[in-house]
């Protein structure tokens, strides 16, 4: 994915799993865990650091239904935000 879709402001987040660090495929795997902790439209806020997720992550939700609301770049990590089915 070359376009990088860029969240919303004011994004009411749910639930927030703090990936930073771990490399492909931990993220996600971890991503399509916590996302069954949260309720249908609730929203999931990711930090993550593999520049990897950048694909993963919209490619599961396009995969899996669930939205995938963009990212926001932070100091040193990005913020991934996914919108539960």
């Amino acid at each position: 994915m070359s376009d990088t879709k860029i969240a919303p402001d004011g994004l009411k987040v749910a639930r927030t799993l703090d990936a930073k660090g771990l490399s492909c495929p931990m993220p996600l795997l971890r991503t399509k865990k916590e996302i069954e902790k949260i309720k249908s439209g609730e929203i999931l806020e990711i930090l993550g650091t593999d520049p990897g997720s950048r694909n993963d992550i919209p490619g599961w939700c396009s995969r899996a239904g669930h939205e995938y609301l963009g990212e926001k770049e932070d100091s040193g990590f990005i913020r991934f935000y996914v919108k539960k089915k």
